[in-house]
């Protein structure tokens, strides 16, 4: 499992007490515009809309911030300029990092996103260079709180997902891509507490960092999180709970 995955569950966890909340809407409300122009306003047709709905609801979006996000995407005015970018790149220790964005003016996030890659011992890439370590997947997060994380996982299982890993006060459930839909309301059905889910970029391999390279890295993945026009970080690095829990004080 990815050790990126288990910062993106602790940063989840805190909340966006810590996190600006503003900045979250904006990228769940760009998500939303490019979906409805590519795909319909619709959200029994377009699959990728349920999706980015859910995800605004899981994240407490309020609904008139959603509707107006796909009145957005409808009607080709505010938002009509928004392409897709994904960036390849590589951090400390020849870390694999994948950047998805959403920005009006490529060249614009271009400069930046390669600008930090520089400022925190990284480098970007050409397109394709790490793209071929990733697999789409369907990402559920279910939280264990006070149940058993072993049934849970047997549940999920049952279900239809492919790969369970328990976490402390989660499981991640991967799923086809797919299959992420059926899978996360079977288990709706069956009243499993789901925290988010999601298409994700998921490692083949991990790379394991020692305690340098490791914190230089999840800076590095912070500052790409924090540009407004990025809407995914993915890496294949391996994060040890103890280098968390450090770089978080």
């Amino acid at each position: 499992m990815s050790g990126h995955s288990k910062w993106s569950q602790i940063k989840r966890q805190k909340g966006v007490t810590d996190a600006r909340r503003g900045q979250l809407f904006t990228k769940l409300a760009r998500e939303i515009i490019v979906v409805v122009r590519e795909g319909g306003s619709n959200p029994e047709a377009n699959f990728r809309l349920r999706l980015a709905v859910q995800k605004a609801r899981d994240n407490n979006m309020p609904l008139d911030n959603i509707e107006r996000a796909i009145k957005r995407g409808s009607g080709h005015a505010e938002g009509a300029s928004l392409a897709e970018m994904v960036l390849e790149g590589y951090g400390p220790n020849g870390v694999a990092i994948l950047v998805t964005a959403l920005s009006d003016n490529r060249n614009r996030t271009l400069q930046d996103v390669r600008n930090i890659f520089t400022r925190h011992g990284g480098n970007l890439g050409e397109s394709g260079c790490v793209a071929w370590l990733f697999d789409s997947r369907g990402l559920i997060t279910v939280e264990t709180n006070a149940q058993d994380a072993e049934e849970l996982a047997l549940e999920a299982i049952d279900t239809g997902a492919e790969d369970v890993r328990i976490e402390n006060n989660y499981i991640e459930v991967y799923t086809k891509p797919e299959e992420l839909e059926p899978v996360r309301e079977a288990l709706g059905q069956k009243n499993i507490p789901i925290a988010s889910a999601e298409l994700s970029m998921v490692p083949k391999t991990i790379v394991e960092l020692e305690e340098k390279a490791a914190l230089q890295t999840l800076k590095l993945l912070d500052k790409l999180e924090e540009l407004d026009e990025v809407q995914h970080v993915s890496s294949n690095a391996d994060f040890p709970d103890a280098i968390l829990e450090k770089y978080q004080a």
